[in-house]
């Protein structure tokens, strides 16, 4: 099949992806009014008969000074991943971004590479010889992943590796732990969850922990629980403006697309998170808390409820994001990873995220800037 490459409105963009069962959120075209930094392009692929087969959200990201740009397609695009002649696919796309004047082109295929199950990571953390979790063989390999991490090496993509000097930082997570929903009910969901889960969800609800759902007017009481955790936890936090910006953008595509759920007791909000839904796919975005009264458990109570309410909503998966593969104790990433597979998780490795230089030079220069910064 040959396919021809075109911008498409977002109209037709979202009704591509709204009939998908699972795309990221990453993926419809309300993200990229989210990040006004980036210039946001729906692209369609049309087969013979002038069929829309697949669809993409490519932001591009000008140089300072310069009339070039590094085109991003996060966890994207949404084509046929294992279709033969993937060149057909991916070469019209890199024709078009070289004439936008892209100087180099990053993709997330999602596609999954390996799973490990909930007890595979435990035992894993109890290996002392196991230091990353690629070192530990895999639940499931999924079928077909390696043959096409070789295809894109040989149609000149490169695999790109944090703090490599070969890409840019690492945008997307390469591994996730999600909780399978599909065909569970909220019993087999919570007899999935390890010892520890369930008696923190006892305490909370004996406690008078109650979570309920906000909206945009409680976006600034979970900001102020944002700012706590990202004191605590040592990172940079994104700016109110910006979790109004998402809001407003993801809720007028879709009035669930974008939920906020706040965990209170005695009066006082102790956790809060965002949940972002499309089709099938469920996604833990952002969470935060105090310090306090954590012997009431609020964030176990927080995440039980938004996976009530993915399954009431069908959801398939509840994705915790982003883990660490590292399985070294004095990694201070390890507790959270310990958390997410705690819940049932699953650790999942996708393929990663992969470059092609259009410009080497270019490419290159902004690839050691970005990683001396």
């Amino acid at each position: 099949m040959s396919c021809r490459l075109q911008p498409i409105t977002r109209e037709e963009h979202l009704r591509f992806v709204t009939a998908r069962p699972s795309v990221s959120h990453l993926q419809v075209p309300s993200w990229g009014d989210v990040k006004p930094d980036w210039r946001a392009e729906s692209l369609g692929w049309f087969d013979e008969g002038g069929v829309l087969v697949g669809a993409g959200l490519v932001l591009l990201r000008p140089l300072p000074g310069l009339k070039r740009f590094l085109a991003y397609l996060p966890e994207g695009p949404v084509i046929d991943w294992r279709a033969d002649g993937l060149e057909r696919w991916l070469e019209p796309m890199l024709a078009h971004l070289r004439a936008r004047g892209a100087f180099t082109v990053r993709m997330g295929p999602p596609v999954v590479a390996r799973r490990w199950s909930a007890d595979a990571v435990k035992a894993a953390i109890a290996d002392p010889g196991a230091r990353r979790l690629g070192d530990v063989e895999p639940t499931v390999r999924e079928p077909g992943a390696d043959e096409l991490a070789e295809r894109l090496r040989r149609m000149g993509w490169r695999r790109t590796e944090p703090g490599g000097e070969d890409g840019f930082a690492a945008g997307q997570p390469r591994h996730v732990c999600q909780v399978p929903l599909a065909g569970r009910s909220l019993e087999q969901v919570q007899g999935g969850f390890n010892q520890q889960w369930r008696r923190n969800i006892k305490k909370a609800e004996k406690a008078g922990v109650k979570v309920v759902r906000g909206d945009e007017e409680d976006l600034p009481t979970f900001y102020e629980l944002y700012e706590e955790t990202a004191r605590r936890d040592r990172f940079v936090p994104r700016p109110l403006a910006y979790f109004r910006r998402m809001w407003q953008a993801l809720t007028a595509e879709d009035p669930d697309r974008m939920r906020l759920y706040l965990a209170h007791h005695d009066g006082e909000v102790l956790a809060a998170a965002t949940m972002l839904t499309v089709g099938e796919h469920v996604w833990y975005s952002y969470g935060a808390s105090t310090g306090r009264r954590r012997e009431v458990q609020p964030n176990n109570a927080l995440q039980w409820r938004m996976m009530c309410d993915a399954r009431e909503l069908g959801a398939a998966v509840y994705d915790f994001r982003g883990i660490t593969d590292t399985l070294d104790e004095d990694n201070h990433l390890l507790g959270l990873l310990r958390f997410k597979v705690g819940a049932g998780g699953q650790a999942v490795e996708y393929l990663g995220e992969w470059d092609y230089p259009l410009n080497k030079v270019l490419h290159k220069a902004v690839s050691l800037y970005l990683a001396r910064r």
